[in-house]
């Protein structure tokens, strides 16, 4: 049964590798990502799928369901969004193809197709009658700015799934136990008094001092958070010319910690600061709120499924002339880079990788018990129902996150490891309709760690379009 399952994802290895190449070569920003939204539901639309699109309010969001109620609900989640500024073609150079443009350097393009390349194979053993119960896939928007699930989330769409399963892009093949970092998403915009700077300064109320305020006083508070927590910022507007007192300034932040309490402690101080940063400067505040997610609960009894499973596949391959452009690629890294990655692999693996630009081997997983610097929104789906995801090796080794190298892997040789990945999310998804006392697992470890879900958006927020403009 599990060798016809993964024939079928051989089968639509062309299809994947369109899509992929397709989302690259037209890389589309969070919550506009209209191009790689419409192929992947058309894709699954021409399977038999069931389309429910604009889900969440968000117009590239979907739900692509497949089978009946007779059994349990298994869902997979794709992602296709890419990053501002990292416009980039396949060259072992910075050479981008438009200034400024955006880039596939997260693997978004890899990751919601490999999981449509494996919805449609678990399609088809419901229909042979391999399995009974319902497929889902859920096109998610906006994972680079932490909003397409959570507002997902809001809307209920994943409160009846039995399970979740995911994956990401990497350097390494392994299943993931670690979590990540709570974390809220919002704005503060300062209204002042414009006037002229050298003239009549006394005439206005510089809403640009109001942000410089904010931020020096988050420079002090940090002294006084747990160590665990990070607060980030970004002005996004500050005037326009020297000469003139801004009327109007805003800034962006991020505030993460292990837990959503903590998250909501400090951004509530920082609503204080940024409440004091006006009284300071005479001027009025308000706050955009744009996001907020859960820290991620990895399920073991999944992660486990996804090691029987990667012992069956055995290691993701790729050929000389794609191991000959990683090597290229490594020699750009920043130093320490590939020595860093490393030192996370166990024996014998260590030993094994070193010589390696692309290890395809899998591994057990490394991060248990261990809580990443970083969010995602799948936080929100671990705390609704059983969920985890894997890595699988598409990136050279030590790759930096986000950069341009990895756009280059994306657009070449990780292009080989869909496959691989789709196999390993339709095999899980396939163990987990069939086998009721690996289900029953995986629900008795979420509801030990799990205690009720409470979604932090408030009632009234609208999708942050203008985020990603």
């Amino acid at each position: 049964m599990k060798q016809r399952l993964f024939a079928d994802v051989d089968d639509l290895a062309e299809r994947m590798d369109e899509l992929a190449v397709e989302q690259w070569e037209h890389p589309e920003l969070g919550l506009h990502e209209e191009r790689a939204s419409r192929l992947l539901r058309e894709t699954l639309d021409a399977a038999g799928f069931e389309i429910e699109a604009g889900v969440g309010d968000m117009p590239t969001a979907f739900v692509a369901s497949y089978g009946s109620g007779d059994g349990p609900t298994i869902g997979i989640l794709g992602e296709y969004d890419a990053l501002p500024g990292l416009s980039q073609a396949v060259s072992a150079e910075r050479e981008p193809i438009e200034a400024a443009g955006p880039g596939h350097g997260c693997g978004h393009n890899l990751f919601g197709t490999a999981g449509v390349g494996a919805a449609i194979a678990v399609s088809r053993a419901l229909e042979r009658g391999d399995a009974d119960g319902e497929l889902r896939f859920y096109g998610c928007p906006a994972e680079e700015t932490l909003v397409g699930k959570t507002f997902m989330a809001r809307d209920g769409v994943f409160d009846d799934l039995d399970a979740a399963v995911t994956w990401h892009p990497s350097d390494h093949t392994a299943p993931q136990r670690g979590s990540s970092l709570a974390l809220d998403s919002l704005s503060f915009t300062f209204e002042g008094e414009s006037a002229h700077a050298a003239a009549s300064p006394e005439s206005g109320r510089s809403a640009l001092d109001a942000v410089q305020l904010l931020n020096t006083g988050v420079e002090y508070m940090r002294e006084h958070v747990p160590e665990e927590v990070r607060v980030h910022y970004n002005v996004q507007e500050g005037g326009d010319a020297p000469n003139v007192v801004p009327a109007e300034a805003s800034v962006w932040y991020f505030v993460r910690a292990p837990t959503r309490e903590g998250v909501e402690r400090v951004t509530a101080w920082l609503r204080e600061v940024a409440d004091g940063a006006a009284t300071m400067t005479r001027t009025t505040v308000s706050e955009r709120y744009y996001t907020g997610c859960h820290r991620l609960v990895s399920n073991g009894a999944i992660a486990d499924t996804f090691r029987e499973n990667m012992a069956e596949l055995g290691a993701v391959e790729f050929d000389s002339e794609e191991h000959e452009l990683a090597g290229e690629l490594q020699e750009t890294f920043p130093e320490g880079a590939i020595e860093d990655s490393l030192s996370e692999f166990e024996p014998p693996h260590d030993e094994a990788a070193a010589d390696a630009a692309l290890y395809g081997e899998p591994m057990d997983a490394f991060d248990d018990g261990e809580t990443g610097g970083g969010s995602t929104d799948v936080g929100e789906v671990s705390q609704i129902t059983p969920t985890a995801q894997f890595r699988a090796t598409t990136w050279a080794l030590g790759t930096p996150g986000h950069s341009w190298q990895a756009v280059v892997a994306n657009g070449d040789f990780g292009r080989s490891a869909v496959p691989y990945a789709a196999k390993l999310l339709a095999g899980t998804a396939l163990d987990l309709l069939t086998d009721d006392q690996r289900l029953a697992a995986a629900r008795e470890e979420f509801e030990g760690e799990v205690d009720g879900y409470e979604n932090p958006l408030p009632e009234d927020a609208d999708p942050p379009f203008e985020l990603t403009r």
